[in-house]
């Protein structure tokens, strides 16, 4: 399988989360590109009409996108269970994966504003805006968070994929002072050995 992939995608590190869980780390060829919403990739484009990072191309030549899609494929051929049977885990759990992603998504949004936008174009209340999705995401996952035992599924890496990436990008927002039974739970969490891919 091939993966297109960018170092610091979010995206593309909940996949490879993914298939280290599962024990598929070793059949992804990551193809690294420079995915960009303002300057694209034609080398991805070829492959999926947005340009976007990750891009899955399967061993049969299908070619798959975006992350919630690759994650679940390589968990179908793993055979793997971080998508519970039982469907009230799974709810749960695919809930989970998608406000983490909306984390990501806010998260990215703040980034391109930031950095690619020039700077007499930022809008200071798009901003605003979007970090308060921080706020209300972490606040809700805090008060969860004391329940989630020994979850391993697609929402617990996904909101482990998230927190890095808060790590990563924003260090001065200091989550960790403000959410302490999240904090907890993510120190435990990312000392898993499929959270230490690179």
């Amino acid at each position: 399988m091939k993966l297109h992939h960018s170092s610091n995608s979010p995206f593309v590190r909940k996949c490879l989360v993914t298939a280290a869980e599962l024990g598929l780390s070793d059949q992804l060829e990551r193809l690294a590109c420079a995915a960009s919403p303002v300057t694209r990739d034609r080398d991805i484009i070829a492959s999926n009409p947005l340009g976007q990072v990750p891009t899955l191309t399967t061993d049969d030549g299908q070619v798959l996108y975006d992350s919630r899609v690759i994650c679940e494929y390589l968990n179908n051929l793993a055979g793997g269970s971080l998508y519970p049977q039982d469907l009230r885990q799974r709810w749960t759990a695919l809930t989970d994966q998608s406000l983490a992603d909306g984390i990501l998504d806010a998260a990215l949004l703040v980034r391109y504003e930031t950095t690619l936008r020039p700077e007499q174009y930022r809008w200071a209340d798009w901003i605003t805006g979007q970090l308060d999705k921080f706020t209300t995401a972490l606040t809700h996952f805090e008060t969860r968070v004391s329940g989630f035992g020994g979850r391993v599924d697609i929402g617990t890496i996904t909101l482990a994929c998230a927190l890095r990436y808060l790590d990563l990008r924003y260090p001065d927002l200091q989550w960790r002072d403000q959410y302490p039974r999240l904090t907890a739970w993510y120190q435990v969490y990312s000392q898993r050995p499929a959270c230490q891919v690179i």
